[in-house]
């Protein structure tokens, strides 16, 4: 073999890599793939962001896919870096993310001994992939890639898997031929879209709840057509409220946890529901409650990418394996068929704009006002990340999302991941305002890659909630075994102290009022900022108290 005709399988996989218009990727650097460093070295064609922890890196790589709809890429080393980017996975997995993780791995020559963080990753990720594979035959390298990429965003979008043998990675082969992945996309038949307009035509009380992945800008602009040419009231699936425009008239609230008790009444008394996109799962049926198991009483349309989804909980009326966007265009070329009043969509439009009226809160930090006034000032494509905690609770009910892509938050309810989303989506859309929320216990799982955004130069804003505690743990265990407080208290660091440390602009926020300016000073600093807002233990959701909580379980007990 004239070596001058080979390529090292490092060199082949950064080549495969950038026939996929691969522009960005995250990591954490391993010498279990010092070959892939250099090639991205050489190639120079691929924004490289070297982050603090791998659980974050593989965050930014999701955050990356869910915006742009192409597998967001990773790249971490053997054992504790997988055990690590985990994390990350999971959510892509959940989130029916595309995503690709590759992961360094023991020479060949060494398997099957328990070498130095040797772990077999077929095993370990089988469970939370689409697909998992080794490659040890850099001949076979860009074959490999090419089918990671179909898998990732084929179907049911998810991550995939591949680990790295580091002696393969230095190994010389011939290169391939390859092309640019394409994506695979269900599309529905003429007979399911005739059975939807009849089932359309005949209700009576249809309202539409979005979801999941495959989406993008087009899709929604179809959709939302589609929806005002049918006077059809829209809500959207747990965290996916990017997907229809909050402040359109037919915007009627989030369906799943803390839902709107007039919403919730709303989806039961519908005769047909059109679930376009969402798994139906747990979050966003309220534990599966909010619909008979296994045949609805209403009339549900269940449109989905992955057909396994299809049917695996509940028996729809109409089941269409589709991707959204593929259904969302054919949607669109469809005359009007629904002939209802727009009353009903008034009236749940008004019960939303009742429900997002900010509410009394113990402290003097009203997460609720404060929320309000930056759904007032944020410019329109402001992108807002999150990740799990009961602030978020105020994010959802209270911001107003306006467009694909605004919103960032983990289904699976993985806290840490605001912080990361947040670097990653002010890489990619470097003149939007990307804004973060996090918990205090939320922050200090991935608050480490504010470091990241310093480096990077990445002027991201992080609002850290800050109540002493585990806040949506207590409130289960005030629920469950009132007065016995153990394990969630927290005892923080000065937030805005340490972000200065960082080279961030720090703030600290006591009083409602004192928000804004310390809002637009975080916006002038020129570089990444955070603000702590210091709130009351017992302001625990928008619509009770910790201490109510306590008091009525006291009472059962």
């Amino acid at each position: 073999m004239n070596s001058s005709d080979t390529r090292t399988g490092a060199e082949l996989l950064v080549d495969a890599l950038s026939v996929n218009n691969v522009d960005m990727a995250f990591g954490v650097p391993g010498e279990s793939y010092l070959a892939v460093l250099d090639a991205l070295y050489a190639s120079n064609e691929i924004d490289m962001i070297t982050c603090r922890q791998e659980g974050g890196a593989a965050m930014m790589a999701d955050a990356y896919g869910k915006l742009t709809g192409r597998p967001g890429i990773c790249f971490v080393t053997r054992a504790p870096g997988a055990t690590n980017a985990s994390a990350g996975v999971h959510i892509a997995y959940q989130d029916s993310t595309p995503m690709i993780l590759f992961i360094g791995q023991v020479a060949r020559s060494m398997m099957d001994r328990e070498a130095f963080q040797e772990v077999d990753y077929r095993r370990m990720f089988g469970e939370m992939s689409k697909w998992t594979a080794q490659i040890d035959d850099p001949a076979r390298m860009q074959e490999y890639i090419s089918h990671a990429f179909h898998v990732a965003m084929s179907g049911r979008p998810g991550p995939v898997v591949l680990a790295l043998p580091e002696d393969m990675l230095r190994e010389r082969a011939n290169p391939m031929e390859i092309v640019t992945a394409a994506k695979i996309e269900a599309h529905p038949g003429p007979d399911d879209m005739a059975r939807f307009r009849d089932l359309l035509a005949t209700a009576e009380r249809p309202l539409a709840i979005l979801g999941g992945s495959g989406w993008n800008e087009q899709a929604c602009t179809d959709f939302r057509n589609f929806a005002e040419a049918n006077h059809l009231p829209v809500a959207c699936a747990f965290r996916y409220q990017h997907l229809f425009n909050n402040t359109h008239d037919l915007y009627v609230g989030d369906v799943g946890i803390g839902i709107n008790p007039e919403l919730g009444q709303l989806v039961a008394d519908s005769d047909m529901i059109l679930a376009l996109g969402p798994r139906l799962g747990e979050m966003t049926t309220g534990g599966y409650s909010m619909f008979d198991i296994p045949t609805p009483k209403q009339k549900l349309v269940h449109v989905h990418s992955g057909a396994e989804e299809l049917g695996r909980v509940y028996q729809p009326t109409l089941a269409i394996n589709a991707g959204p966007a593929a259904f969302a265009r054919v949607l669109a070329d469809m005359d009007a068929v629904h002939s209802a009043s727009q009353e009903r969509a008034d009236k749940a439009r008004s019960s939303y704009l009742k429900w997002t009226e900010p509410t009394n809160t113990p402290g003097d930090v009203n997460l609720s006002e404060i929320m309000v006034w930056l759904r007032d000032n944020l410019p329109a494509d402001s992108i807002v990340t999150n990740g799990a905690g009961n602030y978020s609770a105020w994010l959802h009910r209270f911001y107003r999302y306006r467009g694909f892509g605004t919103g960032l938050a983990p289904t699976s309810g993985s806290m840490g991941y605001g912080t990361p989303a947040a670097v990653a989506a002010k890489r990619v859309y470097p003149d939007r305002t990307v804004v973060a929320f996090a918990g205090d216990g939320c922050y200090l799982m991935h608050g480490q890659e504010l470091a990241t955004a310093v480096q990077f130069d990445i002027r991201l804003i992080i609002i850290v909630v800050n109540n002493g505690m585990y806040g949506t743990i207590r409130m289960h265990q005030e629920r469950e075994y009132p007065g016995r407080v153990m394990a969630t208290d927290l005892k923080n660091p000065d937030f805005a102290a340490l972000a200065k440390a960082y080279g961030a602009h720090g703030e600290t926020v006591e009083r409602t009022e004192d928000f804004a300016d310390a809002f637009r000073r975080a916006v002038e600093a020129g570089k990444p900022a955070l603000i702590e807002l210091r709130t009351d233990a017992d302001a625990i959701t928008p619509s009770t108290t910790l201490s109510a909580i306590r008091e009525a379980a006291q009472a059962k007990a």
